[in-house]
């Protein structure tokens, strides 16, 4: 027996010091070189012509500026982007197609045709028109007669409709919007906000890019009469490819404008301008300040470990840990070498873990402040090991500590 703990408890000792030799993170490679360039001061954004109004990349969803982004206003026809939204996600469903043909009802015609003083697509109480038209009808000529005769079709009635609208929006976290309508008629209780905007444009434009084109039409002919897009912005810069304008006289002059250039996309809300020239001016000032003065990096990619810590009575003696989606940051332009990672992980990780099961978060830091967290997963399912690695490793645990470790994580791009 004393030859046992003669024998036993050095070997392992020096097991535990290899241990925790393993679990530390390996030398930081050195960061990809980038080119020398003259840093110059990032001045504050535009002073622009609108009572709220948000400018966001795309990539990230980051706010870079805005004013009174959370202001519940009027959206006016920014209503009919989440109109869309909703269409586009029951066509993608399968609950109505693309080539149905829909019936102009009498609500259609009355509320949102030729004799209101509203915008309208000039659609025929009774006729039958193609899902498809309906949609340019709505999005390029702003028609609100298409968008109630698309929310009657695809949920029976506008106000069944409107339920749907509300469901998605809270499905996207648009926490102070609320619809009574399709159309963006003024109504009671029927807000939003320049911030819940552009979270909705991002997600047309992401989870429904095809139906998102639609918006980079210039003009459309129904009928015999040809309208042009309001979105003036698809004339003035051959970046710009949509989305939305707005206005009552409740709401004000509102745009909803994104453009794309290179591998970066901008999305600039304006809410309560003063006129058409004002909110095509801001939203233009707006996109152009954050193209010339930010930008997004990818700092690590999704399922490549950031870190293979040691795993104690597993099959195996390492973990690898990762990220489950590419972990993007958008910064001031100059700023990229500011950026800091660090990983909270913790020090003793024993078995079983399954793929995709969250072990500690990665934290992003810019200058002393918090720019993002994002979950660190296991990259791999870990089962425990044999009876005699578990008992062995129950040995070695007894000189192990147990505190939470904060480690660097490697170089960003």
């Amino acid at each position: 027996m004393k030859f046992l703990r003669r024998t036993l408890f050095p070997l392992a000792a020096f097991t535990l010091l290899l241990g925790v030799a393993v679990a530390q993170t390996p030398p930081l490679p050195a960061p990809i070189p980038r080119p020398v360039v003259p840093q110059v001061p990032v001045p504050p954004p535009p002073d622009v012509d609108g009572q709220s109004w948000v400018l966001m990349d795309y990539a990230t969803g980051q706010i870079i500026a805005s004013k009174n982004p959370d202001e519940r206003r009027a959206p006016a026809s920014l209503t009919k982007v989440m109109t869309e939204y909703v269409v586009a996600a029951e066509l993608a469903a399968g609950r109505i197609h693309a080539n149905d043909m829909v019936t102009i009802s009498e609500h259609a015609w009355r509320a949102g045709g030729a004799g209101t003083d509203g915008s309208t697509s000039f659609l025929k109480l009774g006729s039958q028109v193609d899902l498809e038209d309906l949609l340019k009808g709505m999005i390029v000529q702003s028609g609100n007669d298409a968008a109630i005769a698309l929310a009657e079709h695809t949920a029976g009635s506008e106000q069944a409709f409107v339920g749907l609208m509300n469901a998605y929006a809270k499905q996207l976290g648009m926490v102070n919007t609320h619809y009574s309508d399709a159309s963006g008629y003024p109504v009671d209780d029927h807000y939003s906000t320049a911030r819940d905007i552009a979270t909705l444009t991002r997600a047309l434009i992401h989870n429904f890019p095809d139906q998102y084109a639609v918006s980079k039409i210039k003009e459309f002919e129904w009928n015999g009469i040809k309208q042009q897009n309001r979105v003036t912005l698809l004339w003035r810069d051959p970046t710009v490819d949509g989305v939305k304008t707005g206005y009552t006289a409740a709401a004000g002059y509102c745009m909803d404008a994104s453009a794309k250039r290179g591998d970066e996309r901008m999305i600039a809300v304006v809410m309560g301008a003063s006129s058409e020239r004002a909110r095509a001016d801001s939203a233009m000032a707006l996109l152009n300040y954050g193209f010339n003065f930010y930008e997004t990096h990818r700092l690590y990619d999704a399922s490549k470990p950031l870190a293979t810590p040691r795993l104690w009575k597993g099959a195996a003696n390492q973990l690898p840990i990762g990220v489950a989606e590419n972990v993007l940051v958008t910064v001031k332009r100059g700023d990229y070498d500011k950026l800091k990672a660090t990983m909270d992980i913790p020090a003793t990780l024993i078995a079983p873990y399954r793929k995709g099961q969250q072990i500690g978060t990665l934290r992003i830091s810019l200058a002393g402040q918090p720019v993002q967290t994002v979950p660190l997963i296991a990259l791999a399912d870990a089962p425990q090991g044999g009876f005699f690695a578990r008992l062995w490793d129950t040995i070695l645990l007894w000189f192990h500590g147990s505190k939470g470790n904060t480690e660097q994580a490697p170089a960003t791009k």
